[in-house]
């Protein structure tokens, strides 16, 4: 994972060579979690349980410090909850991609469907973020692109209409994988959240399951925004999982271990680029020692 060759290389130096461990090493320590978008709360009650594990084990060594760092950081990110995405026994398997404009939802849709259409699946996308014109067509751009079917309506249909028959025509095509764009305008919108709450019943009504997965992609370069804008869904919406978009070398990356400690919800892809193959399954231990020891070489 060749990511955050910025602020976290700080954590590098700071942990490397023969520092004294003393109270000003872990004030700069969590200085630079904050720094790397690491909200106060969880910064500061990760560097309190770092210094208490550093005094009742009595580290002499900034690597052990380091170590326990990445451990405790690790326990925080992993989940009780599987995390990888769920699976339907019988298909097809329906995710529900939410999330605002601009965030890299549609690019995300993109690149889901592309890693299963390269497993030799069968892909259905459904266009039903209706409100905004540009959204069905830009579906339909990398539906075309990627090789896979789209249902989509005219610009301002309902929603749950465009989902209901995307419903039926993965039924009757036996497709492996329906994958809905939903409205993304404002998260403030108590309409939008509505309809979004109104989606879920639909896939109930209409294949009698709920989704397999409702997936919120957040953009990683918004920081603290994106907190918010989870909350607000978390609120309205039954989400399961996280997928956290333009996770490169421009952001970072401390905003995953905040997402993970104060919504609890599992984050289950990150995108790391803008090709269809950048598209990963979230692993906590690469990803901590990413953040922590900086970047590979290779």
């Amino acid at each position: 994972m060749r990511l955050f060759r910025g602020i976290f290389q700080k954590v590098d130096q700071l942990l490397t060579g023969r520092r004294a461990i003393d109270d000003e090493l872990f004030d700069e320590l969590e200085e630079i979690l904050v720094q790397a978008d690491i909200s106060i709360h969880t910064a500061v009650k990760t560097v309190d349980e770092l210094r208490q594990v550093t005094r009742q084990e009595k580290l002499r060594e900034t690597s052990e410090v380091r170590e326990k760092l990445e451990q405790i950081l690790i326990r925080i990110l992993e989940t009780d909850v599987n995390p990888k995405l769920q699976q339907s026994d019988t298909p097809p398997t329906v995710y529900l991609v939410v999330g605002v404009n601009g965030v890299g939802k549609t690019t995300t849709i993109a690149k889901l469907a592309h890693r299963y259409r390269k497993q030799g699946k069968k892909v259905l996308l459904a266009a039903a973020d209706t409100f905004r014109a540009a959204a069905i067509d830009q579906l339909e751009i990398w539906a075309n692109r990627v090789g896979v079917d789209i249902v989509k309506h005219q610009p301002g249909a309902d929603p749950s209409a465009v989902l209901f028959d995307a419903m039926q025509a993965g039924l009757a095509r036996q497709v492996d994988y329906i994958i809905a764009d939903t409205a993304g305008r404002l998260h403030t919108k108590v309409n939008l959240m509505e309809e979004l709450k109104k989606m879920s019943r639909v896939v109930e009504r209409a294949i009698g399951k709920n989704p397999e997965e409702t997936l919120l992609v957040l953009d990683a370069t918004t920081g603290q925004n994106a907190i918010i804008q989870a909350k607000e869904f978390l609120s309205a919406v039954n989400v399961t999982g996280i997928v956290l978009a333009k996770l490169d070398g421009t952001s970072k990356g401390g905003i995953v271990i905040t997402i993970k400690d104060e919504l609890g919800v599992p984050i289950k892809l990150i995108g790391t680029g803008e090709h269809l193959d950048d598209l990963e399954d979230f692993d906590a231990g690469e990803f901590v020692r990413a953040l922590v020891e900086g970047p590979s070489q290779e």
